[in-house]
């Protein structure tokens, strides 16, 4: 590569450019760890998309409107962050830019959403990125639909390396993206040809261009160092043709510098300040570090108004619209709580008394959906193939696809993983609230997104059926054993795990109410008795509370969740018939529980008594309920599982696992 000639033959675009390369190189190199290699190869493309195409307003980073730019290589941070701070977003500020990598400062190692304005999602894992930008081209699309292009009208543009590539949901993805037509997804591809190990040729031969082709996306190239070239590959991207793009921009790593250029060495680690100073003098570069000419920073600095026009007009058009459309319109964009879900929710717990029904806990979600989503527009759905078995689809939402984006249901595929990061995208984006299903088992498939919705704070809800060896003839691969210890172990997750339709109308509610966490739903596939008839106040949302209580001061508290507080509750009669005072307390969700005030949790389970778990999962998360809480180990018992289920019908699984009445009788009498 001529450095030279590339630089006198477009020397304004050269010096905007060498501001991301030599702020990304002084970041990483202040920090001693980081990746300066991407953000060096990319640095031409980024300038062209920042300074031609990308709609965003610096003062406005929140605006509804603006193109979203999506950094999958988020290795590559310092590429984001040196585009905030040149384009002048007010939190990056150079301080920021020194103190890369460190505790407290805003410029984590790799991006994360809510750390600061202009990351739209958390790209650590690579493939994530692509993925959560899937939902967030589903959301455009749906919003477009519903309120018109004078109120969206926006693109979703990616940055995605060959890593991103090569994990395995972006396999998912890119079929997503494809099989929906998802015109406004363009995704640019660092074609850098380099992984940590050296060549990808080490570990991949895969030809890009046919796979996506394959997967109905159009495919574009260019020289990722040729400013014009790169004009003219995003300006045919933005001039869609109905289908996702891929740009293939061909890059070379670490560029410029004269040693590690095109090298691994240019890709996880500092360059040494012998290389960057060998890089700054190939680049024309005398500028001090971390110091950017006025006059680059300047031009970089009205880039970032470029979009306030458009900004402007928009908002005149928000204005426009009558005071309920318009409150209604910025209630959706920044995801509020429905106002009617409160009464909703009332309304259904009052007929649900009223009429009893024996159904599983899934279809029991499905009822309570029945009722919701007619009036909650916000609400979108979906299911990993699993429809008919998750329910979470409602006579009233027609399916989302090319051919109608009005559609608020989601046929995602056998595709857990990037169910869980498109999901992820929906929320981000804003407009609606998604929920997903499929079984609890598969968790372990969606676990990379499930995690990121924690991290994140994202309360997207996992609709998760099947939840225990209940499941039946399946057998051991689709019977959850340890699936709620690890929902339960995630932190800034709530597990809830419903013992009737009461429960489960109350987790919805905590749910689609929940402005920072996930939640995950856990269902069974048996039908299960309405065991609750108290209706005047969310119990749920304690966490645990007193289900049965005993005839005197118990003696004997039973804790349950799910299908096995209908077992506690037999156990309990059993032994209130034998005249031994019997409390069951109802566990839905651990995490609130842990969060209720001392006495509470005191009054809840009080000190003395023999305590019995029962959950058809092994014991783990119920430790501290039993031993903990001024409970013991004289006086503890779990009945659950130990290993894994089997294939057989339910009634004869439980039996075969001892998570019956009868053993639950037998163990509290000898713990008596």
């Amino acid at each position: 590569m001529d450095i030279a000639a590339r630089r006198s033959a477009n020397p304004d675009h050269w010096k905007l450019a060498s501001a991301i390369r030599v702020l990304s190189m002084d970041a990483v190199e202040a920090a001693n760890s980081g990746h300066p290699g991407m953000p060096m190869g990319m640095a031409d493309v980024a300038t062209v998309l920042f300074r031609n195409h990308l709609k965003f307003d610096a003062k406005a980073p929140n605006w509804f409107d603006r193109d979203r730019f999506i950094l999958s290589a988020g290795h590559g941070s310092m590429l984001i962050y040196a585009l905030l701070h040149l384009t002048g977003y007010e939190q990056m500020t150079l301080d920021q830019i020194r103190n890369f990598r460190q505790i407290d400062a805003i410029t984590a190692g790799h991006p994360e959403y809510g750390h600061v304005e202009g990351v739209e999602t958390t790209t650590g894992p690579l493939g994530q990125g692509i993925a959560t930008s899937v939902g967030f081209a589903i959301a455009e699309e749906a919003m477009r639909a519903e309120y018109g292009e004078g109120l969206c009208d926006h693109r979703t543009w990616v940055i995605a390396g060959d890593g991103c590539l090569m994990e395995g949901i972006s396999h998912e993805a890119i079929a997503m993206a494809g099989a929906q037509q998802l015109g406004r997804l363009i995704v640019l591809w660092d074609n850098n040809d380099i992984t940590i190990d050296g060549r990808v040729s080490l570990s991949d031969k895969t030809d890009q261009h046919a796979r996506f082709a394959a997967a109905g996306w159009r495919v574009l190239s260019c020289d990722g160092h040729d400013p014009a070239d790169i004009d003219r590959a995003l300006t045919e991207a933005a001039n869609g043709d109905g289908r996702p793009t891929l740009v293939d921009c061909k890059t070379i790593i670490g560029f410029g510098a004269p040693n590690k250029a095109d090298t691994n060495k240019a890709h996880g680690s500092p360059l040494g300040k012998d290389e960057i100073a060998a890089t700054r003098e190939a680049y024309g570069w005398t500028a001090e570090p971390f110091d950017i000419p006025a006059e680059i920073m300047s031009a970089w600095r009205e880039i970032g108004t470029r979009g306030a026009a458009a900004h402007d007009e928009w908002r005149a058009r928000v204005d426009a619209l009558s005071t309920e459309h318009r409150d209604e319109f910025s209630r959706r964009i920044t995801n509020g709580v429905n106002p009617k879900l409160d009464e909703a929710i009332a309304a259904f717990k009052a007929t649900t008394r009223d009429e009893k029904p024996k159904v599983a806990t899934r279809k029991a979600s499905e009822n309570v959906l029945a009722a919701l989503n007619p009036n909650m527009p916000e609400n979108f759905g979906g299911s990993a193939d699993l429809t008919g078995s998750n329910n979470t689809k409602t006579g009233d939402m027609g399916v989302f696809s090319a051919e109608d984006r009005m559609g608020r249901y989601m046929h995602y595929g056998i595709r857990e993983h990037g169910m869980a990061a498109a999901m992820n995208g929906i929320w981000l984006h804003g407009g609606f609230r998604p929920y997903g299903g499929t079984f609890l088992t598969f968790t372990d498939y969606a676990r990379g997104s499930m995690r990121l919705s924690a991290l994140m704070g994202l309360p997207v809800v996992y609709v998760m059926t099947h939840d225990s060896i209940g499941l039946g003839e399946d057998g051991p691969t689709h019977q959850p054993v340890e699936h709620l210890a690890i929902c339960r172990a995630t932190p800034n997750t709530l597990t809830f795990r419903p013992a009737d339709q009461i429960e489960t109308a109350e987790a919805w509610q905590i749910a689609l109410s929940h402005d920072s966490a996930p939640s995950v739903l856990a269902l069974s596939r048996q039908n299960l008795p309405l065991l609750r008839q108290d209706i005047d106040q969310n119990l749920t949302a304690k966490g645990a509370y007193v289900l049965r209580e005993a005839s005197d001061s118990p003696k004997v508290v039973l804790m349950a969740s799910g299908s096995e507080v209908e077992i506690a509750v037999e156990a309990r009669d059993a032994l209130e018939a034998d005249g031994i005072p019997t409390r069951v307390v109802s566990v839905p969700s651990m995490e609130l529980f842990r969060a209720q005030p001392a006495a509470y949790r005191e009054e809840v389970l009080p000190a003395g008594t023999v305590r019995i778990a029962i959950e058809a999962a092994v014991r783990q998360p119920w430790d501290w309920l039993l031993l903990g809480e001024r409970g013991t180990e004289a006086k503890s018992a779990f009945i659950g599982m130990e290993g894994f289920g089997a294939s057989g019908p339910a009634p004869a699984l439980y039996k075969h696992f001892g998570i019956t009445t009868e053993a639950t009788v037998e163990r509290a009498k000898a713990l008596l």
